[in-house]
């Protein structure tokens, strides 16, 4: 492998090591060390209003980076490494200690960014809408799968029924343990999931149980701000009780998700 002269390198880890260095200092004193500004959507914007877009809020600038949450740790992290001006970015599980709002957001900040971009997720839908290939670890190789994550799921089911070729016996009794009937009849029976389709399908519902829980606790709060709300207040009112439909409707939509998972799962 050989690298440019002018290639800058950047990683976003999941382990947050990046910012041991400024622990102790407070976020505005970190975005003044930087006088760069960072073009998005189109428009120029100052560390601190880049670190607004990504979820903070003007009084948590004078917040010390070691008492942030891991979600803030998250953003901070990646608007910093964004202001370095890397032409190469290596992204690892980026989506990690994010809620949806932010997800979106961060999903808007990668689609829009010009440089090369490597993404390690479980997150397709992150994946797919971000960078234009994508590779899977396919019998111990990296293989290039055109057509995303459809095309490895193929190449999976594949393989599974190759196997079932190769050992009919074996085959037969996981056929017996699904619990066949009406004289061995497939029919209606739910596809024996391998290894890594089920670790997939976890992960993949263990993500939307915690969305799940972060729309519930915003939801919580909308109700609270209502209750709180002056009466007379009618455009306040109006606002919250529209966001609190928007919410519910996105809890509606993932647990409709969430059961769909549960299915293939059981």
């Amino acid at each position: 492998m050989k690298i440019g002269k002018t290639v800058k390198f950047a990683v976003l880890s999941q382990h947050l090591d990046e910012l041991n260095e400024f622990g102790s200092r407070r976020v505005r004193e970190v975005l003044s060390r930087y006088k760069t500004r960072y073009e998005f959507d189109g428009k120029e914007l100052t560390p601190a209003q880049l670190l607004e877009r990504l979820g903070f809020e003007a009084a948590q600038l004078s917040a010390v980076v070691s008492d942030l949450s891991g979600g803030e740790k998250r953003r901070l992290q990646l608007m910093l490494i964004l202001l370095d001006k890397p032409n190469v970015l290596i992204l690892d599980e980026p989506d990690n200690d994010l809620d949806i709002d932010m997800l979106a957001v961060l999903e808007d900040l990668l689609d829009s960014w010009p440089g090369t971009l490597l993404l390690i997720t479980h997150d397709r839908y992150l994946m797919e809408r971000v960078t234009d290939d994508q590779f899977a670890l396919v019998d111990g190789r990296i293989r290039h799968v055109p057509g995303g994550v459809d095309e490895y799921l193929r190449l999976l089911d594949k393989r599974i029924a190759a196997r079932a070729e190769a050992e009919p016996e074996k085959a037969k009794a996981k056929d017996s343990a699904a619990g066949l009937s009406s004289g061995g009849s497939d029919e209606g029976l739910t596809p024996v999931l391998s290894n890594a389709e089920e670790r997939s399908l976890k992960k993949e519902l263990a993500s939307t149980e915690r969305k799940l829980a972060t729309l519930a606790r915003k939801a919580d709060a909308v109700r609270i701000a209502m209750q709180e709300a002056d009466p007379s207040d009618y455009v306040a009112i109006v606002d919250a009780q529209a966001r609190l439909q928007s919410i519910e409707q996105q809890i509606s939509d993932l647990e409709d998700e969430w059961l769909g998972l549960s299915e293939r799962l059981s």
